[in-house]
């Protein structure tokens, strides 16, 4: 662990339980990368589980409810309920989730632009596997 007067102590990130290790199994998701995005392109207006539900094609409301309860538990995203039957639920993001979406937005772009790359790298590796038999 590196510690300094000003730095906070660091993990190992071979170490499966090193907290940055579970940080990141959980912000290098599709579904929290997804998340991010739309609640930045709203901010700093709150976005309803609906709405985000309805921009995030492919998202179950049970994989959405669970990625939404550990970006709140983590500090990245605020939530606030209505009390109206039936509750209506409000996100955004947090100042510490408004700083992840600089990494993430990087890392998007860098997917767009490398994944033709990628495409002919399985292309060429699925042709040579079945010519290896």
């Amino acid at each position: 662990m590196t510690t300094g007067p000003e730095r906070p102590a660091r993990g190992d990130l071979f170490d499966p339980a090193c907290p940055t290790r579970r940080l990141l199994d959980r912000v290098g998701t599709k579904w929290t990368s997804m998340v991010v995005k739309v609640l930045a392109e709203d901010d700093p207006r709150e976005v309803r589980f609906a709405d985000l539900r309805r921009r995030m094609p492919g998202v179950s409301q049970k994989m959405l409810s669970v990625t939404l309860r550990g970006l709140v538990r983590d500090g990245l995203v605020g939530r606030r309920v209505e009390p109206t039957v039936p509750p209506r639920v409000h996100y955004r993001l947090t100042a510490l989730g408004r700083s992840l979406e600089v990494p993430l937005a990087a890392l998007r772009a860098w997917a767009e632009d490398h994944m033709a790359e990628i495409d002919r790298a399985h292309a060429a590796h699925d042709a040579s596997a079945a010519a290896d038999g």
